[in-house]
């Protein structure tokens, strides 16, 4: 990376980070779309799950395709036409696909609505491919990974809001009595994003962003040098199955909420918004902390932030639901539950297996009280989960690729293609509620998580046998 380039970027970094945002408002709409479609389509628990699957699989298959053309081409795709016209491009693409959402409302076919998610997701995997190494590249590598951090706070910025306004869309104000919909009532919101993908679109296109920023090469060692591709390393396969499962688990305990909320404490649809929001929210609440870095270098100064930035994180899920008028007495509470995470932050000292071990174990208790009680306690111990999700994918990121060498960029490619565990593990757990129960059936994320602290204390190892230890926080947002 170039010596000039000292410091963060924000001319730059600013207008990129709005793509981070689009990726968590349509994601977490998502989890408002499943029982609406449930109810329109006449959909089982694991059919609604077909939502999920649709939208987290084209990561894959939008990977594989961009792949596919980089060998045809003998060139890297992105390489070839530039970072801000990849960007376009993915934001093109998926401005595509919300336009099947009309036809598909007008006909009423939940294909077509799949259809429509599958190809927005189809633009977000050339976003993703693109966005993450050139926020990593908008300023010092020191601090690449809280940019990244803090572009996931954003990211989750969008996940608090788009559950409200895309409910707000089909159901209308919180304060009326309306608990009806039409699945016609889903076009205006989407063909409204489309038209807001073509704006940033053409934003991105006459900013300043760089077309092929410099790239940061690692130093290669002994251990790099005797390997012949990425997946001769256990760290990077052990850590694609813990991101498959992490992002999976992250999801699954989101889009199988409604349909628990409803069931079982008999919330109506257009009640639900304001939790699905507040999961969201968690995850910004814990990436929001871990970006501090990026702000300062005072120690002082990162103390006080790490105490103050969840707070204010979660001030503005207060925000949007006050401005969305619902209720906030039940949400107070929920600033407790906050501590923990600041605890939890504190213990792991900045070591990321240590940070991984600790928060997968809470989730699993998280999960395990929320399986085990009811009524609100269980809902407030389901939207904990994000809590402790919030930091997993910078530690499973950094721990898979650390060691990689010249092949880093080739481990990373296979790590976000796994992002597909979201769609996959939602439809295994809406699959086993029909035999277990919706509450029961989460049970698929504590294994999820058990898998992930097994994977935090066996890359330990395997890292130490390489020469490779951890003595400083890394962060990373997803």
């Amino acid at each position: 990376m170039s010596s000039e380039n000292v410091q963060t970027k924000w001319g730059q970094f600013i207008p990129l980070v709005i793509v981070f945002f689009f990726w968590g408002f349509v994601a977490a709409s998502n989890d408002i779309l499943i029982p609406v479609f449930k109810k329109a389509f006449d959909l089982t628990q694991g059919q609604s799950q077909l939502v999920s699957l649709a939208f987290y699989i084209a990561y894959t298959v939008g990977s594989l395709i961009y792949m596919g053309i980089s060998y045809l081409m003998k060139e890297d795709i992105v390489n070839k036409i530039g970072y801000k016209n990849g960007l376009a491009l993915g934001l093109t693409i998926s401005a595509l696909g919300t336009l099947l959402f009309y036809p598909a409302a007008n006909m009423g076919s939940f294909p077509l609505m799949l259809s429509g998610l599958f190809i927005v997701a189809l633009g977000f995997s050339l976003q993703q491919t693109v966005a993450n190494p050139l926020a990593i590249a908008l300023g010092p590598i020191t601090t690449g990974s809280q940019r990244l951090t803090l572009a996931g706070g954003i990211n989750n910025l969008g996940t608090t809001i788009g559950p409200l306004i895309v409910s707000f869309a089909i159901f209308g104000s919180s304060t009326s009595a309306n608990t009806e919909m039409s699945i016609e009532s889903v076009k205006i919101p989407y063909l409204v994003l489309g038209l807001a993908f073509l704006l940033v679109a053409i934003l991105l296109k006459f900013s300043s962003l760089p077309e092929r920023p410099a790239t940061i090469v690692e130093v290669k060692n002994d251990v790099t040098s005797s390997k012949s591709s990425a997946l001769k390393y256990p760290q990077l396969v052990l850590g694609m199955i813990a991101i498959f499962l992490y992002v999976g688990v992250e999801v699954s305990t989101a889009s199988n909420l409604p349909a628990y909320m409803e069931s079982k404490l008999g919330f109506a649809l257009g009640d639900i918004a304001p939790y699905i929001s507040l999961y969201w929210a968690s995850l910004m609440i814990g990436r929001w902390t871990g970006a501090v870095e990026a702000f300062t270098d005072n120690m002082n100064t990162q103390k006080i932030l790490r105490f103050v930035a969840p707070y204010l994180a979660f001030g503005v899920f207060l925000l949007v639901n006050a401005l969305a008028k619902h209720d906030l007495t039940p949400f107070y509470i929920y600033g407790l539950i906050i501590l923990v995470l600041i605890a939890a932050d504190v213990a792991s000292k900045g070591n990321p297996a240590r940070m991984l071990l600790i928060f997968a174990t809470l989730g699993i208790f998280a999960l395990l009280i929320g399986i085990s009680t009811s009524g609100m306690v269980s809902v407030y111990a389901f939207t904990s989960v994000g809590l402790f999700c919030s930091t997993l994918w910078p530690c499973i990121f950094t721990l898979a690729v650390s060691g990689l060498g010249k092949h880093t960029s080739q481990g990373s490619s296979f790590l976000i293609m796994m992002i597909m565990g979201g769609g996959i593990i939602s439809f295994l757990q809406g699959q086993v509620s029909e035999s277990i129960g919706i509450q029961n059936s989460y049970i698929v994320g504590v294994l999820c998580f058990a898998y992930l602290a097994f994977y935090a204390w066996k890359v330990s190892g395997i890292l130490k046998t390489q020469g490779i230890n951890f003595d400083k926080k890394v962060s990373g947002g997803h």
